[in-house]
């Protein structure tokens, strides 16, 4: 039996280890928060920014950041169609509606000329999605928040280390936020982040993130008004600092990886990978392949064929537009036409190149089988 190969697991060294039994021996008391300021610390170091909220998820971290935008019914938030649905739940929290926009060809990431067409009156935000460590174009972006006066809000869960001209993702957006889910390339189990660069938000997400406690306000068990409570626990923060005392390795790993796939996939016409621009730096959370149209593909066979190859199959984000929850939106036509044909690869930093070649074979199987049945 040939052993597992999973699309993806984190990276645990003795570090980890012993951090978080650091921290189940001695946070707590007044230690209870050590490990969450180290983490948030080393966070914000990393990404050069001002202000970090550590949070138990990254759907947590992005529900505050609206919470705190006074995002509610009747409001419109302008996200990309091909997302994970986390990027949109957090909208429907507060009663507003999120606005599925078509996203590009080449990056898989929201089309900057499909946003400025979405906007309206009701246009409250704009959330874009880093999607699998390829990059916005955020100049563009940027300057469309600028002309309208609308917040900008980066959904880096996927791109930590991914660098846009020299700024890191995550730190370009007036938020940001991020996930440190056991499949991220940093991770803290479950977890996330909020990054604020408003001295102003930042103080009214620290009320609104504490059940509505204001830290300026002596009395214990005071609340000011009603908040929520998605506080980073400090386990799970100090395996989460002892990785980002990691992340240079990481991320360089999560590189090597990809550049394996494309030595070993990159002759295949009509097959696309991850992008990384001229003035960009592809943290390639998830090496992800595209197969184009002249190719003969039909995505459930190829899953089969990883199973029966004992490798997980992990495929591209559907358009949330097609689930039951949202109106379908077919005029947006790339994402409509791109999710059945990607594939993401296993990309987790143990894996070997004997394991690469593995999926690549089966892939190369699959391909010369479509194009010569028998």
């Amino acid at each position: 039996m040939l052993s597992k190969i999973h699309y993806a697991k984190p990276s645990i060294t003795e570090r980890e280890v012993a951090y978080a039994a650091d921290a189940a021996r001695n946070g707590w008391a007044e230690h209870c928060f050590d490990y969450i300021h180290k983490f948030r610390d080393l966070l914000k170091d990393y990404l050069g920014v001002p202000h970090v909220i550590p949070t138990s998820s990254c759907t947590g971290a992005l529900h505050l950041g609206l919470a705190a935008l006074g995002i509610g019914p009747g409001d419109e938030v302008i996200l990309p169609d091909i997302t994970w649905i986390a990027s949109a739940a957090p909208v429907t929290y507060l009663g507003a509606t999120p606005v599925f926009v078509d996203v590009l060809e080449d990056s898989w990431c929201i089309d900057p000329a499909a946003i400025e067409a979405a906007i309206t009156s009701q246009t409250k935000a704009i959330i874009i999605v880093h999607i699998y460590g390829n990059l916005c174009d955020m100049d563009a972006i940027m300057a469309i928040g600028k002309k309208h006066g609308l917040p900008v809000i980066e959904d880096a869960a996927e791109a930590l280390g991914s660098v846009y001209k020299g700024k890191k993702a995550g730190a370009i957006g007036d938020m940001a936020t991020f996930s440190f889910h056991g499949t991220k390339t940093v991770t803290t189990g479950e977890g996330g982040a909020l990054v604020v660069r408003s001295d102003a938000l930042f103080d009214k997400i620290s009320i609104l993130e504490s059940h509505g406690r204001d830290p300026r306000v002596p009395k214990q068990f005071w609340c000011e008004q009603i908040g929520y409570k998605y506080k980073m626990p400090n386990i799970a923060a100090a395996i989460g600092a002892a990785q980002m005392e990691r992340i240079d390795e990481l991320v360089a790993r999560k590189r090597e990886i990809f550049k394996e796939y494309v030595a070993q996939l990159g002759g295949i016409a009509d097959l696309r990978f991850n992008p990384e621009p001229e003035g960009a730096y592809n943290s390639y959370w998830m090496s992800t392949v595209v197969f184009g149209k002249t190719i003969p593909f039909v995505r459930e066979d190829l899953i089969s064929d990883f199973k029966k190859g004992n490798i997980d199959a992990r495929v591209f984000f559907y358009p949330l537009s097609m689930m039951p929850p949202f109106e379908k939106c077919p005029q947006n036509k790339i994402s409509y036409g791109l999710y059945d044909r990607g594939m993401n690869l296993p990309s987790y930093h143990d894996l070997t190149k004997d394991d690469i070649s593995r999926v690549c074979g089966v892939i190369k199987n699959y391909l010369a089988k479509s194009r010569n049945p028998s």
